[in-house]
């Protein structure tokens, strides 16, 4: 049931590793990067709630969740082919401003499918078991989001493809390839999905809800998890805005988006993406183990502060080749920030709103970066100096006070 997440995450992963170049290409400047940014958790803080209330009352032939993976994954497919074909659409708009528009509209279709996934693994799964369901949801994820990561870099070096545009301010036929290998895993992964596995009916929600309380409430967990998601994502989303121009100027030394060392910069960001991505789907399945060992709370500190050390140990390196080390490290928090959270909350949730409630879990996940990107500009000029490096190792500060905060989380589950 969590094979189309493998998809949704195999093209999340192109557009976490090849958006920032992509909008260079198009003429972006580094220190406005964070504003297109935005779109994502934006897209999400609207939408996700919305999906998450009325995948709760769909009924229909394909079920409550399903309709929303199909309907999302032909969207996301649509503009995974546009985006690096921006230039070609322009008429009277710049390729920067449309490949920016189908961020948007990429994001909103990945949040459409994203979290009907996360409640139909908390539909389908007995409590007991939430911790394993959302750890193998995880693997899969990971798998994806290698496989997507990777893409790039293996059709330019091992097939053929150029790593370099035929015309300034396009995009490389390396990446454009990559995105439409990347609609068509999702569309196909979430088929799949819609083919073989079957939703419970609606009476089986109202039988449980009769042992829930009535009233609207917020869990206890879901409050206290804010903070730790705050610093968790506030991390992540610099990682994904700086780490092409981070590198691209520390290790190939250039800014220049144009050139062959920045496309070969990005080519390599992806790589390593596909590593962290990859230990991710490794470390999923540890989870559970670690969990019942030292309980969840503990486990996801651990994972955290490993994430943060990994960041800042960026510094230590002056080769590209090295910073596989560090990825690893960031592929642990990774893993645990995608399972351990949801894992803890899922208990708490009533099953006739699992769907509204991670919904509005996703707050946690899109105002950290909504946040860094409203601040990113005066973050890069004042506090990171113009030098995207030092938001790497700003990330590093970020993730350890995220693991700090998780010590304050009361799960009712620890062991």
């Amino acid at each position: 049931m969590s094979v189309g997440f493998l998809g949704i995450q195999f093209g999340f992963a192109l557009q976490n590793a090849n958006a920032s170049r992509i909008l260079q290409t198009f003429g972006a400047n580094v220190e406005h990067l964070n504003w297109f940014w935005l779109v994502a958790p934006l897209t999400g803080m609207i939408i996700q709630p919305i999906i998450g209330y009325y995948s709760d009352r769909t009924w229909t032939k394909l079920g409550r969740r399903r309709p929303f993976f199909l309907a999302g994954a032909i969207l996301t497919s649509i503009a995974l082919v546009a985006m690096p074909n921006a230039p070609h659409l322009a008429s009277f708009i710049s390729p920067m401003l449309i490949g920016g528009g189908l961020l948007m509209i990429m994001d909103a279709s990945i949040n459409i499918s994203m979290e009907p996934f996360r409640a139909l693994v908390a539909d389908k799964l007995p409590e007991e078991q939430h911790t394993l369901g959302f750890s193998v949801q995880t693997m899969l994820i990971g798998i994806g989001a290698v496989v997507g990561s990777w893409l790039p870099y293996i059709l330019g070096n091992f097939f053929g493809f150029s790593k370099k545009a035929p015309i300034e301010g396009e995009v490389s036929s390396n990446v454009i390839w990559s995105f439409y290998i990347g609609a068509f895993v999702l569309i196909s992964t979430i088929v799949w999905t819609l083919v073989t596995t079957k939703e419970y009916p609606p009476n089986v929600y109202e039988e449980a809800d009769d042992e829930k309380p009535k009233k609207f409430f917020i869990p206890k967990a879901m409050i206290q998890l804010l903070v730790v998601q705050f610093f968790s994502w506030f991390a992540l989303f610099s990682m994904w805005v700086y780490t092409t121009p981070a590198i691209a100027s520390r290790f190939y030394g250039t800014i220049d988006p144009q050139s062959v060392k920045f496309q070969e910069a990005g080519d390599w960001v992806g790589i390593l993406f596909g590593v962290y991505n990859g230990v991710s789907a490794v470390i999923a399945l540890s989870l559970p183990l670690i969990s019942k060992r030292i309980g969840r709370r503990a486990t996801h500190a651990m994972a955290l502060t490993i994430g943060g050390l990994s960041f800042l140990s960026f510094m230590l390196f002056n080769n590209a080749t090295w910073l596989i080390l560090p990825m690893v490290g960031i592929g642990i928090a990774w893993g645990s920030i995608l399972a351990m959270p949801y894992a803890m909350l899922a208990n708490s949730i009533p099953p006739k709103q699992m769907g509204m409630f991670m919904g509005l879990f996703n707050l946690s996940i899109t105002i950290p970066q909504i946040t860094n990107g409203l601040l990113g500009t005066l973050l890069f000029n004042y506090v990171y100096r113009g030098n995207p490096f030092n938001a790497i190792i700003a990330a590093g500060i970020f993730m350890i006070l995220a693991a700090l905060s998780t010590y304050f989380v009361d799960d009712k589950l620890d062991v």
